[in-house]
């Protein structure tokens, strides 16, 4: 599968490495709520008539006994809960120090005491806060960051809210080994099933709709008009949802920005590499085998094993709960930059997530059948090979110039068009024919990137991952990066598509379809059609505007296209294509890339 996340946008490094300690807001008096859980108040947010409240703590601190089991509802407060900061991010590798460092030497970012929502609501006076059939939709955001990286505070859900009167929920989620760890010695007697499945991240997503069911009505929120969105590792996490037993009812829409439908088996997650039933590199044992080494318990993996195989499940269980947060995320090694790490996530373990793959899921039915939109951008990929390409010339690890233009945007096609394949068009259409023609997909297309200095944005990034990300959320700010990436020249045509998309998103939260947008403007956006596909292209007017399209795709077609691809000049070059789709994406097996162009590719690199 495409590793989504293996690098952090760079504008988002950017803008952490330049915010800084502001002063809390002032508390406005008329936004204090009283829902079930306790009374919040907040404040007016600075940027859209909306008010703000930040930090709600949905579950209690999954620290000590609680790590690696299932959220647990947070106790009801009876004081006025001063709401007005972020809460500590998850737990994770510090994305400005991770980049190039052993896992040893990087610094850590956040906590597990972590597991907060935040809510932005148009802003009303207390008795002005509309009930029963005046609710108003309520949008779900859950972050990206390839599940190990992330937070709310990155995302401002205020100027969606104000402008299109709708209620915006950010979540944070435990990361990494934290949300996803499943292993035998942890299912001991007296635990739940939900304790035993190893999805404590998707648990706590589930345990934010729960939440959110019981307490938005108090903001002026419908509980039974819940749209799940997310982008990138946030939009697979809207699919596996769907695929989720544990959150029927919980939502009535979903929107998949830049997902894959991906899931990891139980033996995956937990097995040795050299099981009967391979587990992967990092896995649950396997981490344990580092653990033992790094300790000086063993000097060497078959030593480990040793250990390992004379230990109690209790005495494994209380070694791993014993490890500290550094201990723990440390046993695992960095990939690139923004410290992602290979810690198994998503894990069909049948209760929480449904046990088939996740294309088949969709294809049997075994999903909660809502309305959906998924959609990718149409250059994904070029977000990573600003970092990764052998065809960019960099300086410092800093991107300075395309060496060869050609291989470039053909390498970046590929990777690219596999993600529109298993992200979007293999899914839907498998969900079109078991539910029908509530299912909906787009491109997003927009290039419009500003060229500042000798940065050639439009070629090196074009439509590429989490650009559409400002557009949807209504207010075009990158933080200091804003005048980098934004023409200003282009503003008004931009305003204009971010307008649009804002107006699509949110009617299908009101009505389940996109249609023609709010005002009923816009072009009809037609659901997927069985057999041939038909998605949205969204760019500005002066690239083509917003269009249908039916240009869809299967894995098998895009290895097809690769062999007759006329820019490809060489064998090398094919193989090139080859290997990227086959380390980066699971539309092709090593034995498939070992069967192409008569055998003569060279070997897949181990990492």
């Amino acid at each position: 599968m495409i590793h989504l996340g293996k690098f952090v946008p760079f504008f988002i490094l950017i803008t952490i490495s330049c915010s800084g300690s502001a002063p809390p807001p002032e508390i406005d008096p008329t936004s204090l709520r009283r829902p079930p859980a306790g009374p919040v108040e907040g404040f007016a947010s600075p940027v859209a008539d909306a008010h703000v409240w930040l930090g709600i703590p949905f579950a209690q601190p999954p620290v000590g006994e609680l790590r690696w089991r299932a959220p647990r509802p947070h106790e009801p407060w009876v004081e006025p809960l001063q709401a007005i900061r972020h809460a500590m991010p998850c737990t994770q590798f510090d994305p400005l120090t991770a980049p190039n460092a052993k896992a040893q030497d990087a610094k850590l970012y956040g906590g597990e005491d972590c597991l907060s929502l935040d809510i932005y609501a148009p802003r009303w006076l207390p008795e002005a806060v509309p009930s029963d059939l005046l609710r108003l939709p309520v949008m779900v955001w859950i972050h990206g960051g390839g599940n190990h990286q992330g937070e709310a505070s990155l995302y401002d859900g205020a100027t969606l809210a104000a402008s299109r009167d709708v209620i915006v929920v950010t979540l944070q989620y435990r990361l990494g080994a934290f949300g996803w760890f499943s292993h035998r010695a942890l299912r001991g007697e007296g635990t739940s099933a939900d304790d035993r499945s190893g999805n404590y991240g998707t648990l706590d997503q589930i345990r934010v709709l729960e939440w959110v069911r019981d307490n938005i009505a108090a903001f002026g929120g419908d509980p039974g008009r819940i749209t799940i969105f997310g982008e990138s590792a946030g939009g697979s996490n809207v699919l596996a949802l769907l695929r989720s037993p544990r959150a029927a009812g919980l939502f009535q829409r979903a929107i998949a920005q830049s997902g894959i439908a991906r899931g990891r088996t139980l033996a995956q997650a937990e097995n040795l590499v050299d099981a009967p039933t391979p587990g992967l590199p990092f896995s649950s044992s396997e981490v344990l085998l580092r653990i033992f080494q790094r300790e000086g318990a063993a000097a060497a993996r078959e030593a480990a094993l040793g250990v390992l195989a004379e230990m109690s499940d209790a005495e494994i269980a209380k070694t791993l709960r014993s490890q500290s947060a550094r201990d723990l995320i440390t046993a695992y090694e960095i990939k690139n930059i923004g410290g992602i790490y290979d810690a198994p996530a998503l894990l069909r373990d049948g209760n929480v997530l449904a046990r088939e793959a996740p294309l088949e899921a969709y294809e049997i039915g075994n999903y909660n059948q809502v309305p959906v939109i998924a959609g990718t951008n149409r250059d994904e990929v070029k977000l990573f090979m600003l970092f990764g390409s052998p065809h960019m010339r960099r300086v410092l690890s800093v991107p300075v110039a395309v060496k060869n233009e050609r291989m470039y945007n053909v390498t970046a096609n590929y990777p690219s068009l596999m993600w529109k394949a298993l992200g979007v068009d293999e899914p839907v259409t498998a969900m079109r024919r078991v539910q029908g023609a509530s299912v909906f997909a787009y491109r997003f297309d927009w290039d419009g990137e500003r060229e500042p200095l000798w940065l050639d944005l439009g070629t090196w990034l074009g439509a590429g991952h989490a650009m559409e990300v400002p557009f949807v959320f209504g207010r075009l700010s990158l933080g200091p990066a804003t005048r980098i990436v934004f023409d200003p020249s282009r503003r008004e045509a931009d305003e204009a598509l971010s307008r649009a998309m804002t107006s699509y998103w949110t009617q299908f939260a009101y009505a389940g379809s996109p249609g023609r947008g709010r005002e009923g403007e816009l072009p009809f956006w037609e659901p997927w059609r069985p057999g041939g596909g038909s998605f949205l292209v969204l760019d500005v007017a002066d690239e083509g505007g917003m269009h249908m399209s039916e240009e869809t795709v299967t894995r098998a077609d895009v290895i097809a296209a690769v062999a007759i691809d006329p820019r490809l000049e060489t064998r090398e070059e094919r193989c090139e294509v080859y290997a990227l789709l086959a380390k980066r994406s699971s539309g092709m097996t090593a034995g498939e890339y070992a069967a192409v162009e008569d055998g003569r590719c060279p070997a897949l690199p181990d990492s």
